[in-house]
């Protein structure tokens, strides 16, 4: 009997773990509410406290809500500091500066001692959002950037309305090519300033004036008393050609002097600690389309510049100095993962940290420490500290609470060759427990841009597509970044082209594994990822249903119609000048060719890619009579999941489109 008691306990403990892993549940559809978000972390300048937002879906409401959070920089403690987002520390490192829904009514900007009871002080009363707040070295004062209405462009004399008259609103004149959009998404003329406000309170005054078209990037200089930007000036230049430069503006009168003048744009100035140097993200002119971003740097007055990042051929973001002077760390994004590098006053660039991870640097105490969020293929980002020597240590575990209770798809890296012996990346997720002795749908997914990648960071998205049972596919073809500079211009006056040749020999990668039901070939993408979507099903089909998701279907209607007039420059000539390429790229001309079921999904107040291309290509499949529906998103710019109803529907109506459409021959 013992012999027996035992055997049967030696085995429950065998079987048990067994039984675990097959009782965890597939990810589903309502997760996406559960799911939190972290980024920002901000790490105090004495190094002593991180604080970091938390945003969580607010399905009552339909909209995302920001917290945030505080922590001993070990992620001990962790714990609820107030509601906001965009926090930054005082030097003294008492104090956050934060922005949140205030009085009267928009965004405004808050002030919260950490460790004092209370609630945070409300310190503007602004008319238009603040972003970008940079505190004044002495912690006295707060530069951030709003938006300034421009001065009508005309005025005309006109008879007085009557009394208690209701009068038609007067028409919007239109006389500049740059527009930005007001807190409610509209797009209004006018331009981003700079302004600074006391960080007790009072009256924000407006520090930077003029035609200037700012990217939100600038810098304090040691001494507090001026503040390097970047910006593009208006007038100065053709708009499809016109290159940012950095410029000083002096707070006490707002004189601005520009320090740089190079044939290429700078962004994202950053001040040495001694005040000697300037380094900035920058780029050379050419007639390309897509520009490499080097490290640059400069003595203070804008002389001597010089790349300090030559020969990486990837782009860099997001500066930071050494705290001795040394060099900057970036990060860097490159092939799927991203990563910190460091770039020596001497021009030496070295890799600090590395893995197959997508790391983000956003904050560092003065002693070097760094802080940063950090997602990988089976987990969103969480906080992460990491040091100078590439040691990473993980701080938080948002969503272990979800995520620990779902079985995930496996996500493998693939790489193969396409034409003229390109090589390509991509990456395959299958569903979990996956058989390959099965037959499973393969889903298509394309990325926008078309110059981004996609990284080796959780998504959603595809998990859930694997959990209902299908694999799915997503590449970097040619035109993508993190490849060098080549491998992105590849498409330049040639887009779509030979990217859907490297979409194509992935798909067929897949299939020669024999693990494929090619009666359930199925593609999507928006954007980018919808231009290459309605190209591939005017050139084959292959697949049994498409998703085509806020596209451009006509680069020469397009070119008069987007927000982003900059795309002239993806064609040698203006389409009235030569339309013949225009023409000869824009998926509209091949819908004759269509057989696959399309859906069109769009949000009605798209400016990038505006919804008359949706129209347009609907129409046609329509003449076509190729089995087709149009959804028009509501209060949806660019995308069509910006509010969590939305985002829901999306995945709902793709999978609803695609379980339609089975083909009845392979």
């Amino acid at each position: 009997m013992k012999r027996i008691l035992f055997l049967t306990l030696s085995m429950t403990l065998f079987i048990l773990p067994m039984l675990n892993a097959q009782t965890k549940r597939s990810l589903q559809l309502h997760d996406y509410a559960k799911l939190e978000s972290v980024s920002n972390p901000q790490i105090a300048p004495d190094g002593s406290k991180i604080i970091f937002t938390r945003t969580w879906v607010n399905l009552k409401a339909d909209k995302r809500e920001s917290d945030l959070w505080i922590m001993n920089a070990d992620g001990s403690q962790q714990r609820f500091l107030t509601q906001g987002s965009n926090a930054t520390w005082s030097p003294q490192s008492d104090r956050i500066a934060f922005t949140r829904q205030g009085n009267p009514e928009g965004v405004q900007i808050f002030i919260k001692y950490v460790d004092l009871p209370g609630e945070a002080t409300q310190i503007t009363r602004l008319k238009n959002s603040p972003s970008n707040m940079e505190w004044a070295p002495d912690g006295r004062q707060i530069a951030f950037t709003s938006f300034v209405d421009a001065a009508p462009a005309w005025k005309v004399d006109l008879p007085k309305a009557p009394a208690g008259a209701s009068w038609t609103p007067g028409p919007k004149v239109v006389d500049q090519l740059v527009y930005r959009r007001d807190r409610r998404g509209y797009l209004k003329p006018g331009f981003d300033h700079i302004f600074m406000v006391d960080a007790n309170g009072g009256e924000a005054r407006q520090i930077t004036s003029g035609d200037y078209d700012h990217g939100g990037d600038f810098a304090w200089l040691p001494d507090g008393q001026s503040i390097l930007f970047s910006s593009l000036r208006i007038p100065d230049a053709e708009y499809a050609y016109r290159e940012s430069q950095l410029y000083q503006v002096f707070v006490a009168d707002g004189t601005i002097n520009q320090i740089t003048d190079r044939k290429g744009s700078e962004y994202n100035p950053v001040v040495s600690p001694d005040g000697q140097y300037i380094a900035f993200i920058g780029t050379e002119w050419t007639k390309n389309f897509y520009h490499a971003r080097n490290v640059y740097l400069a003595n203070i007055d804008g002389s001597g510049v010089t790349c300090i990042s030559k020969g990486l051929d990837r782009n860099a973001a997001d500066l930071r100095w050494a705290m001795d002077g040394s060099g900057v760390y970036y990060d860097v994004p490159e092939y799927g993962a991203e990563n910190l590098y460091f770039s020596s006053l001497e021009g030496t660039f070295t890799k600090v940290t590395t893995g197959q991870h997508r790391l983000n640097t956003t904050g560092m105490a003065n002693d070097g420490t760094l802080t940063g969020t950090l997602s990988t293929s089976y987990a969103p980002a969480d906080v992460i500290r990491f040091t100078p020597d590439g040691s990473i240590t993980q701080l938080t575990t948002v969503n272990e609470d979800v995520l620990s209770q779902v079985e995930l798809g496996e996500v493998e890296d693939i790489r193969y060759q396409s034409t003229d012996g390109t090589d390509i990346q991509g990456w395959l997720v299958k569903p979990p427990y996956f058989d390959p002795d099965k037959a499973y749908p393969l889903i298509l997914r394309i990325h926008g841009g078309p110059h981004s990648m996609y990284r080796v960071n959780f998504n959603f998205n595809f998990q859930l597509h694997a959990a209902e049972g299908a694999l799915v596919l997503y590449t970097n073809p040619r035109g993508s970044t993190g490849y060098g500079y080549d491998f992105a211009n590849a498409i330049q006056n040639a887009y779509p082209g030979k990217d859907y040749d490297d979409l194509m020999r992935g798909v067929d990668e897949i299939i020669a594994r024999g693990y494929v039901d090619t009666n359930r070939l199925y593609v999507y993408g928006g954007s980018g990822g919808g231009v290459l979507t309605s190209w591939i099903v005017g050139h084959t089909d292959r697949f049994a249903a498409a998703s085509v998701n806020y596209p451009v279907t006509n680069w020469f209607s397009f070119v008069g119609t987007t927000d982003g007039v900059g795309w002239y420059r993806n064609f040698e000539k203006y389409p009235w000048e030569d339309p013949s390429e225009h023409l000869r790229r824009s998926p509209l001309m091949y819908v004759g060719n269509v057989k696959t079921p399309t859906m069109l999904m769009t949000g009605v107040k798209d400016l990038r890619t505006p919804i008359s291309q949706t129209e347009e290509y609907y129409q046609a499949l329509k003449v076509q009579k190729v089995p087709t529906v149009m959804l028009r998103f509501n209060d949806e710019y660019h995308g069509t999941g910006s509010n969590p109803s939305n985002y829901l529907r999306t995945f709902a109506y793709l999978r609803s489109w695609f379980d339609q459409w089975p083909k009845s021959e392979p």
